[in-house]
């Protein structure tokens, strides 16, 4: 098989491909596999590298209907694009085409209007830019879809002050205000950075921002609706935030939200901030570069001076005034919930439903889940699989180094 390089990622074929399992990881794969037992349970895939190489790479389950999960199925991961658009950001810092510290605005003037002359790229990635509103954002929910259009009345509008006082969650405008500020940076569209500065260096081509109509049979049908218990996800706005905070937070969201992941919709679009379709291995990869110094499979992602940066991650805020919640987030990434506990020793992208890819810099690990069930039949927002799942592989990893768990008051204590 030829080498990757910048102008395409070399491709294994799905048929090619075997499931890979160390025998130090079997208990892990044997718990993944007893959750896709029942077609009820639709289907899923978990990878993960130690220290730059794979040493699980497992699927399961139905990926629609009487279909089965195939080695190259993927899925709809939602906010965990936001670590994808967030790599390709610190791809670009690493090579010198974007400074963390630079005004936004050095790249794309249009977006010092209306008192943002001040905001770093910094301030993006850490969701202090206060440009969290969806919510008549644009005349036409529909525009929602629009890069362009999203981007342009971003830069017209103004910040909620709120962000000078902690962060607020972007849940869906950050991956555009990264890609627009990628593509001003480098002149080239963002999903032509994806392509050359993710899938190539890595190998892996399955990062899509946007699914090509060719390689959408690879896509698992979603199930159920985005809720809890049965209550849509736009009723369910940082329900614990004080009252002050609320109007900041459903400005994030807009009424009919969760219905555009059905359908066509979120497939022909490009909107990094949650319509991301990945598959684990390509995630548990790319975190594995982060994990491991900036190398995985042979191959280098970034410096091994960017992903101790990534790695320090120093909270920007004590709450989030979208969330209503500490979720610790700093540039891109947020602190990992691993079993029952918020580590400082982890850092990744949840996605809701479930998805999300974890590195643990200090172990050389990393994970990645995916799958087209969303939570469980209470809620669809999230569940306990992935932190779960990534509790079981730090243990291994942790044995496998000579060293002990980590106490959950320790780390309780520490976040």
């Amino acid at each position: 098989m030829p080498a990757a390089s910048n102008e395409g990622p070399a491709y294994e074929p799905a048929d090619t491909r075997t499931m890979v399992i160390d025998a130090r990881f079997t208990g892990l794969a044997a718990k993944f596999f007893g959750m896709f037992r029942r077609r009820t349970q639709g289907g899923g895939a978990l990878a993960v590298y130690l220290d730059g190489r794979p040493v699980l790479d497992v699927w399961a389950g139905w990926a629609d209907g009487d279909q089965p999960w195939q080695a190259d199925s993927m899925s709809l991961s939602y906010s965990t694009g936001k670590g994808v658009a967030a790599t390709v950001a610190h791809r670009l810092i690493d090579r010198g085409l974007l400074d963390v510290d630079a005004l936004v605005a050095d790249y794309w003037p249009d977006f010092a209007s209306n008192g943002k002359a001040g905001i770093t790229v910094r301030d993006v990635l850490n969701h202090r830019s206060g440009l969290q509103r969806i919510r008549g954002l644009l005349p036409d929910p529909h525009d929602l879809m629009d890069h362009d259009a999203v981007a342009t009345a971003m830069a017209a509008s103004a910040p909620d002050p709120l962000r000078l006082r902690a962060s607020g969650y972007h849940a869906i405008t950050f991956g555009t205000l990264v890609a627009e500020i990628a593509q001003r940076a480098t002149g080239r569209d963002f999903t032509d950075l994806i392509r050359s500065e993710l899938a190539g260096p890595l190998g892996e081509r399955d990062f899509f921002f946007g699914v090509p109509e060719h390689e959408r049979t690879r896509v698992a049908k979603l199930s159920p609706r985005l809720g809890v218990a049965r209550v849509p996800l736009d009723r369910l706005i940082a329900p614990f935030a004080p009252l002050q905070l609320v109007h900041a937070a459903r400005s994030a969201f807009y009424d009919g939200w969760a219905d555009m992941s059905i359908g066509a919709r979120p497939y022909d679009a490009m909107m990094p901030g949650w319509n991301g379709v990945f598959t684990a291995r390509a995630l548990a990869k790319m975190y594995g570069a982060i994990a491991n110094d900036g190398m995985v499979g042979g191959r280098r992602l970034l410096r091994a001076e960017t992903t101790r940066r990534i790695a320090e991650m120093p909270p920007n805020s004590r709450y989030d005034y979208v969330l209503g919640a500490p979720p610790h987030f700093a540039l891109g990434y947020h602190r990992a919930v691993v079993g029952p506990r918020i580590t400082r020793t982890a850092l990744g992208h949840f996605g809701l439903g479930g998805s999300g890819g974890i590195a643990f810099p200090d172990l050389g690990l990393s994970l990645a889940f995916v799958t087209n069930h969303l939570g469980n039949h209470a809620m669809s927002v999230g569940d306990a699989r992935l932190p779960m799942l990534a509790a079981r592989a730090e243990r291994i990893a942790r044995a496998a180094r000579g060293q002990a768990p980590v106490p959950a008051e320790t780390e309780a204590a520490a976040s």
